[in-house]
Formats: structure tokens, C-alpha cells, sequence
């Protein structure tokens, strides 16, 4: 497997206290680092302007690389630009780029871009929920747009629904996206009715719940949804907030589940995308559940590849 990562995704200081710290990242690569020392470690490039010009707006791109930061500089309530904020968002989004080029290559089957800030609030034009750029969303246009694909799909187990990603492909039927995730919660989107162009599937999961219906949700709704899409290339928007330990929300997954839909997902990518999948890290915000999480999940696409 590979892993993408850079130095510059720790410099995004959203300031003291903030869940969305570089403590995260840390946690997760010192854990992976530990768990598959014989995983192909790669530097993560920037992003190509025009690369984010495909889902985001010129007037969001040069808000974020072109605004002036000293200290920090509020996006809204919780997302906020410091002076290393630009070049981890453009590693974060250059990330999942470089894994798309490298699977289609054929380099590698699998890939996992250990990266921050998030990106699946990230809306066409606005900056939210702790993200940038949506680097997923960026990857899976760079998908359709650079290597001609016409069935890319994103799977999100992030606790908080990912409104940018589906916001951003709602209408486009190359793109698949489904999500399970707690309702209610931010950012209150991601009802079942929500379908899109046919391209959209929400499984919504109620405070406290846990493995078995987590399970279910994916196992009786959104998986047969995306073996019947039959990805080309299967991305995944990984969020480990989920687990119980997490601050920021009410479910009750352990790390095990998280292996269990990581092998799901992989071997329907070996039935329909020659096993082509990019895990792109997105929430979770306990470090004790990040390194648990982030290790099985990896251990759960390796149990399929």
C-alpha cells in the first residue's frame, strides 16, 4: 500500500484547544508507521490551481492561498486559516491526486493519503466545518477529468455528513456519493430523500448507536448501492468520529467495525475497480481512537486486497 502524507499538513494551527489539531495527524502516522513498516511512504505534492478550479470556486481557492495570515484568520465559527494553512491544503489536496495517478497507474492497488486539514464540508465556495479545500472531491473530479472515468465513487463513514462532497456532485452521475452518518448533527444534511441524479445514498445512524446498525446501514443500503454503481475507482472519505471515544459526537463503533466495512469496501473494488481504492483521512478526534481506527481500517483493505 501506499501512504501519502507531508510535513506541511501538521503546520495548520487552528489555535489552542481546537479538535482539528496537528496532534491528529500525529497520532495517526506514528500508528500506522508502527502497525506496516512496509508500506511505500510518499510525499504528498501540492495541488495543481486548476485541479481545485474543478469543484471549488476561484473565489474560495485564493481566499484560502492568497490571504494574508498572521496569528489566524476565521473562515466561520470553527474553520480558520493560519500562516501554514495554504501549503497543508494544497498537500491534503495534492495527496489524493498523486494516489489517484499512482492506483490508475498501476503502482499500487490500494493508497491512504494520512492528511489535514479535512475536506468533506468544503462546498463549491465555502470553507466549513473545519475544511478547506475538499480534497476528495477534488481527487474524484481529477478522476473523471484526467484519467476519462465514468463511475467514481465516494464512500464516507465520517460520523458527520459530508455536504460538500454531495453537494458538489449532486448532479453529476459519474459520481457516486454515499454516506452513513449520526442524525441529528452537523451539518444537518444527508437525509435518505436526498438522491441527487440517482448518485446519492444517505443512511442516517441515531445517537448511541453502535456496530450493529452501523453495520446494517452499509450492509443492507449503501453497499448494494455502490456494487450496483460498479466504481471504476473506489475513494473513501475516512472519519473515525464515529467511535466512542470521540468528543464531537454520540455513536458507539469500535475500531473493529471500521476493519470490517474497510474489507467490505475493498473487495468490492477488486470485483469492479481491479481493486483501485484511495482512503483519504478525514474527522475523529479522539488521538486514543485515531490510532486504534486508522490501523484497523487499514488492516481491514489489506484482509481484501
Amino acid at each position: 500500500m501506499l501512504l501519502y502524507t507531508h510535513t506541511a499538513c501538521l503546520e495548520h494551527d487552528p489555535g489552542p484547544g481546537h479538535p482539528e489539531c496537528p496532534a491528529r495527524l500525529e497520532a495517526v502516522l506514528h500508528a500506522v508507521r508502527a502497525a506496516f513498516p512496509a508500506f511505500d511512504w510518499r510525499q504528498a505534492p501540492e495541488a495543481p490551481r486548476d485541479a481545485l478550479l474543478r469543484v471549488h470556486t476561484r473565489a474560495l481557492v485564493e481566499s484560502v492561498l492568497d490571504t494574508k495570515v498572521e496569528g489566524q484568520h476565521r473562515l466561520d465559527e470553527d474553520t480558520l486559516l493560519s500562516p501554514g494553512s495554504a501549503a497543508a491544503a494544497l498537500r491534503a489536496a495534492g495527496a489524493g491526486i498523486a494516489a489517484v495517478d499512482a492506483v490508475m497507474a498501476g503502482e499500487a492497488r490500494q493508497a491512504f493519503c494520512a492528511v489535514r486539514p479535512p475536506g468533506h464540508h468544503a462546498t463549491a465556495g465555502t470553507a466549513m466545518g473545519f475544511c478547506l479545500f475538499n480534497s476528495a472531491a477534488v481527487a474524484a473530479a481529477h478522476a473523471v477529468h484526467a484519467h476519462g472515468l465514468h463511475r467514481v465513487a465516494i464512500a464516507d463513514f465520517d460520523v458527520h455528513h459530508g455536504n460538500g462532497s454531495q453537494a458538489i456532485f449532486a448532479g453529476d452521475p459519474r459520481v457516486m456519493y454515499l454516506s452513513s452518518h449520526q442524525a441529528p448533527l452537523y451539518p444537518y444534511t444527508g437525509d435518505p430523500a436526498e438522491r441527487g441524479v440517482g448518485n446519492l445514498a444517505n443512511a442516517t445512524l441515531a445517537p448511541g448507536a453502535g456496530g450493529a446498525a452501523f453495520r446494517a446501514a452499509w450492509g443492507e443500503r449503501l453497499l448494494p448501492e455502490l456494487e450496483a454503481f460498479r466504481p471504476q475507482l473506489l475513494l473513501v472519505s475516512a472519519g473515525f468520529d464515529g467511535h466512542r471515544l470521540d468528543p464531537l459526537a454520540d455513536l458507539a463503533l469500535e475500531a473493529e467495525d471500521y476493519r470490517w466495512l474497510g474489507r467490505e469496501l475493498a473487495a468490492l473494488a477488486g470485483r469492479h475497480a481491479e481493486g483501485r481504492l484511495v482512503s483519504m483521512l478525514e474527522g475523529g478526534y479522539s488521538l486514543a481512537a485515531l490510532r486504534a481506527c486508522s490501523v484497523a481500517h487499514l488492516q481491514g483493505l489489506l484482509d481484501a486486497a
